[in-house]
């Protein structure tokens, strides 16, 4: 059986509902038209193929469904990460410069990176980190309520997942406003222009503020190798991959995803959490009420509504079937996370927010298997710490307005975020 080939933005809509997510144009349309027609992709059932029109670009098949995503997922040896994620994917060259990132690779070579990056992450270092979750998030909700309401994403939203990362790797004090714009650089050019040519925005467009920040990194972690400290750098630099250290390329790959990964998707979690609670008043009443009891559900529920990456991009690496299609080597293939997270198959009532859902199987963090996010539990933990502070302490807290989200095919990101509340609870610090 082959899979549908969708071939105009009128076929499954049965309207002017556009359903072609080849076309750039798609991913400028608001985001509930576009989460309508991920429905009606799934309704049609099975992987759909789609044809770009304009420029070089490769046809792929979109999977849409909650069981196609999670089982392409885990069959890596079927469905390749190599050799990338992204549409399109790296350069050979950006590679030779910044090395390979941890997510464009597959087999042993991902699994001894992994293993020896995991190590790093030392039982008692976690320990340390998540004692430390509690502390930044007291702190950033003291300046809040000191600095006022305003942009939450230059507020405690958005600062809360780097400083976290910088505490947990060990970047100095004085490094961190340059290497916070390098982020913000490296990250900036994700989505698609509203202006000029309609054209995707690509992640690694900011390639001078990555390179900036690679070497930001390399003069931190040469630092470590002289005078080691307790934190993740110092262990990476002294870690063993096969009879050798992680070279500067790999170390600056692995650092760049830890950094602009960790902390891009996190606060754009914790920012759509900030909507949801504003614009869902039963279900914030609800977290009040027993913020311990249904503290993780939220959490989870924020991630899987909101969905903080898209999708990414596999390629078959072996003549296979999957939902009811036959794939050949060399075929692109997109798991689309937004699409998957509200499966009616899967979730009921999927586009209600309803934090006591339970069971809540969301690929929020990957569908599984060795690409699953490795900081998925430090995560939720500085979303639980930072809306802990934030409700308990900052009386009436909520989104004044809609977010203004970058139009993305990667990620749901949040550029702005305007928020108010009335004054801080007699526990604040403050």
């Amino acid at each position: 059986m082959n899979a549908l080939t969708h071939q105009t933005p009128t076929d499954l809509a049965g309207g002017d509902v556009s359903t072609d997510l080849a076309d750039p144009a798609f991913w400028r349309l608001p985001r509930d038209r576009r989460l309508a027609a991920f429905a009606l992709l799934r309704e049609a059932g099975g992987p759909v193929r789609f044809a770009p029109r304009t420029g070089s670009r490769t046809p792929f098949h979109a999977l849409v469904t909650h069981a196609d995503v999670k089982a392409a997922s885990r069959q890596p040896q079927l469905f390749a990460s190599a050799p990338g994620v992204t549409m399109p994917e790296p350069a050979p060259w950006a590679k030779a410069v910044f090395g390979n990132s941890m997510v464009n690779m597959d087999g042993a070579e991902h699994a001894g990176l992994r293993r020896t990056i995991s190590r790093a992450f030392t039982p008692r270092l976690l320990a340390a980190a998540e004692e430390n979750i509690d502390s930044v998030a007291r702190r950033l909700v003291d300046e809040m309520a000191v600095d006022g309401p305003g942009d939450f994403m230059r507020s405690a939203g958005a600062r809360m997942p780097f400083e976290v990362i910088c505490d947990l790797m060990g970047v100095p004090e004085r490094h961190r406003a340059d290497i916070s714009a390098r982020v913000d650089g490296a990250s900036e050019y994700v989505g698609v222009q509203r202006r000029g040519r309609a054209r995707l925005r690509i992640p690694g467009r900011g390639l001078r503020s990555l390179a900036r920040m690679q070497l930001d990194m390399a003069g931190i972690a040469r630092e470590r190798r002289r005078a080691p400290a307790d934190d993740v750098i110092s262990a990476l630099v002294r870690a063993d991959v096969g009879g050798r250290s992680l070279s500067s390329r790999e170390l600056g790959a692995f650092f760049s995803l830890l950094l602009v990964a960790g902390v891009e998707t996190t606060r754009n979690a914790i920012a759509h959490g900030m909507v949801l609670l504003s614009t869902h008043p039963g279900q914030r009443a609800l977290l009040e009420s027993d913020f311990d009891r249904y503290a993780d559900g939220a959490v989870e529920e924020i991630v899987r509504h909101s969905t903080p990456i898209i999708q990414f991009r596999r390629t078959v690496a072996a003549e296979c079937e999957l939902g009811g299609h036959s794939f050949l080597p060399g075929e692109k293939v997109v798991l689309l996370y937004a699409s998957a997270n509200r499966d009616a198959a899967v979730f009921e009532d999927p586009d209600a927010f309803d934090i006591t859902r339970s069971p809540n199987p969301h690929l929020g963090y990957g569908g599984g298997g060795p690409h699953h996010c490795l900081g998925a539990h430090l995560a939720k933990l500085e979303m639980k710490a930072l809306f802990r502070e934030m409700l308990t302490r900052l009386d009436g807290i909520r989104a004044t307005a809609a977010p203004g989200l970058v139009d993305s095919n990667f990620d749901n990101r949040v550029r702005s975020l305007p928020f108010t509340f009335e004054r801080c609870h007699p526990n604040s610090s403050v």
